[in-house]
């Protein structure tokens, strides 16, 4: 039987292998994302976060500053109790799963309308009275085997209750490309996702533009996504323990609700 010590040294046994395995995960999220936001349904990614059952209550006290700052992808949520799913993770004995919109569904809405979009890294972006200014840290998704966020709010690197309470702090933020030519379509969809509750891309820059202090290729148009953890970054450093792991499956869109109804 494999033991817990043999499943850790797989893990660190294969990491080589792994590199560049979060941006496969994201490619593979993108192609089977299905949901419409003109009929609200299909199945939608999300990122799944366990929080101690004693520690829920304030946690949602603590994330709601950042759905009403609008610093996330959506505030429509799921949440399932221990030995129910959400995504691909079972949720464990003494915690409750809270399951957030994960930006990668505006990957799959823009590849359905016939638009390739580049992934090219999560990082943490600085933004100063409410407004983008630059990235003060960044990780290249082909140059890693964990996820950026979940390394970011690991290593306390995140002042987002600080930046929905002010409006200056350093918050989650993933950076793509995708063609010049196809903007004009990009942003209606963003419209469309809007009205159907999912409002994760943060800025959309023109023409080789560089926004943010990113340089932006030829013919090309950059678009910086919100992290979708960015509530449970606030939690964590509110000094409350939670695991998070982030692109943890796709569930459908019919089991979110608004966070306010928690």
């Amino acid at each position: 039987m494999l033991t817990p010590k043999g499943l850790e040294e797989l893990k660190i046994a294969l990491a080589p292998e792994q590199v560049g395995f979060i941006i496969e995960k994201l490619k593979l999220l993108t192609f089977h994302t299905t949901f419409d936001p003109q009929t609200r349904a299909g199945q939608i990614p999300i990122n799944t976060s366990l929080i101690a059952k004693d520690d829920f209550k304030e946690g949602l006290t603590v994330m709601s500053d950042i759905f009403r700052a609008g610093l996330c992808v959506s505030d429509l949520v799921a949440i399932a109790s221990e030995g129910e799913k959400l995504g691909s993770v079972v949720v464990p004995s003494g915690k409750i799963g809270l399951a957030t919109v994960c930006s990668v569904v505006i990957n799959g809405i823009l590849l359905k309308a016939g638009i390739p979009i580049d992934p090219k890294f999560g990082g943490v972006l600085e933004i100063k009275d409410g407004k983008p200014r630059r990235f003060v840290a960044i990780i290249n998704y082909d140059g890693t085997s964990l996820d950026p966020s979940e390394q970011y709010i690991r290593s306390k690197m995140t002042s987002v209750g600080e930046a929905a309470r002010t409006g200056s702090g350093r918050i989650l933020a993933n950076f793509r490309e995708l063609p010049a030519p196809a903007r004009a379509v990009a942003e209606e969809k963003i419209t469309l996702l809007k009205e159907a509750g999912i409002d994760g891309a943060y800025v959309l820059g023109n023409t080789s533009e560089p926004i943010c202090q990113i340089n932006v290729g030829l013919n090309l148009v950059g678009l910086i996504l919100l992290g979708g953890l960015n509530p449970l970054a606030a939690v964590v450093e509110a000094g409350i323990e939670v695991e998070n792991i982030g692109e943890s499956g796709l569930i459908d869109f019919q089991r979110l609700q608004p966070v306010w109804q928690l």
